[in-house]
Parts: C-alpha cells; structure tokens; sequence
C-alpha cells in the first residue's frame, strides 16, 4: 500500500512566514529528509502575484492597498494575481510528483487539484466545474477556488485557496488571476452559511485520499514553522 500522507491544520499564519516555510519543507523533501504532506492554512488579506502576474490585473493602487492593510507578495507559482484572507482554506501539498498518478505531468497534478476540490463541493450537492482553459474551480460562473502551483526537483508548493467564508468584497481589489468575466463566490454565498472548517478540512482529505489513491490522514503539527 501506498504511504500515507500527513495532513496538518496550522491555522492562522502570515503569509511571508507560510512561503519561507514552504521553502523549507520543499528542499527537505527533494533531500528525502521527510514525506509527502499537506498544509492548511489561513492567511491575513494578502494579494500574491505569480509568473503571469500584469499590472492591469491590479484595479486599485498601492496607497489604497496600504490604507487597507494589504500586501502584495510577488510569487514563484503560476498565474496571476489572487487574494487570500480570512474565512478561506489555503492548501499547500508539498508532495513529490513521482509519488502521485500524475507522475512528471503537471497538467495532470493541476487536474488532480481540480478534481479533489470538485469532489469536497459535491459533499454538499454542489456541482464545481472546470472553465478551460482557466485553473479552479467554479460553481456555474462563479468561481470558488484557485489553483496556482510551482515545482522543484519535482516536488510540488503553492497549491490551493477555497471560499468558504471570505469576505469576497476583497476581490473587487484586483480581476482574480486576470480573468474579467466570471466573478467569485464562497460556500457561505452557495449554502446560505459557511460549513464548520473541521468539516470541510476532514472532506478535503477524502478527497484528496481518492484522488490520489493514498490515505490523507489529520495529524498534529510535529515542529514549529520557524527555522
């Protein structure tokens, strides 16, 4: 049987702290210094702008965005710009890709992100579609996840951020990853209320053990996130 893979909840943790981690657990598992594992987490109003990042992407200035409080943090992942806070779940497996059936294929991992988060909606009859040639997940037109990932010596960062109960007037700020026509949503806005996070973390790893075939299994953080 495949190893399992560890999923830990870190809570709240600000963003430039949750990247340089992310550093970190990356080259300890390019080194084989430790597993496979997923990360979730929550950050502050923070903006990231990956590779494909435009700066008419970005609808509101920096003195508006410093009022706010907002950073904006220039980023390794693919994409565009994207906004995490509050009442969101941000995933990051850090995961070798050889370990997964997408193997070398970062289409396919990108895929497999997209079917494990179409697979959580579907927890509470909700139907989440792929718009190619866009990354997410959408519920109808309106998107609900963002997808945005980076890979070194085949291991996979960065990850996911889904709306469970964010304050959505934030991506008036930026055109999420520089899509125009679409807009955004939250479980809250499609069931009328946000689900526990411990449901929708425990409904992730199911997920995420389908998808990949391998148990995803809660576990308790073994170490600080500081170096």
């Amino acid at each position: 049987m495949a190893p399992s893979i560890p999923a830990y909840d870190l809570g709240r943790v600000a963003y430039r702290e949750a990247l340089e981690f992310q550093h970190r657990a990356v080259d300890a598992r390019a080194k084989g210094e430790r597993g496979d594992a997923i990360y979730f987490v929550e950050h502050e109003p923070v903006l990231t702008v990956g590779r494909a990042g435009r700066a008419e992407s970005m609808k509101t200035g920096a003195p508006e965005l410093l009022r706010r409080g907002i950073e904006v943090v220039s980023v390794e992942r693919g994409g565009d710009v994207t906004y995490h806070g509050p009442g969101q779940i941000v995933g990051y497996p850090i995961v070798s890709l050889l370990g997964l059936p997408s193997g070398r294929d970062l289409h396919r991992y990108l895929r497999d992100l997209e079917e494990a988060l179409i697979l959580t909606l579907s927890a509470w009859n909700l139907r989440g579609v792929r718009q190619p040639p866009y990354t997410g997940v959408w519920v109808g037109e309106q998107k609900v996840a963002a997808i945005g990932v980076a890979v070194r010596r085949w291991v996979a960062f960065h990850g996911f951020a889904l709306n469970v109960d964010s304050d959505l007037s934030h991506f008036d700020l930026i055109h999420p990853c520089g899509i125009r026509h679409m807009g955004v949503c939250s479980l809250t806005t499609l069931l009328g209320e946000a689900p526990p996070r411990e449901e929708v973390l425990a409904r992730l790893r199911e997920s995420f053990s389908k998808v990949w075939n391998r148990p995803v299994i809660e576990t308790l953080h073994p170490e600080p996130l500081h170096a």
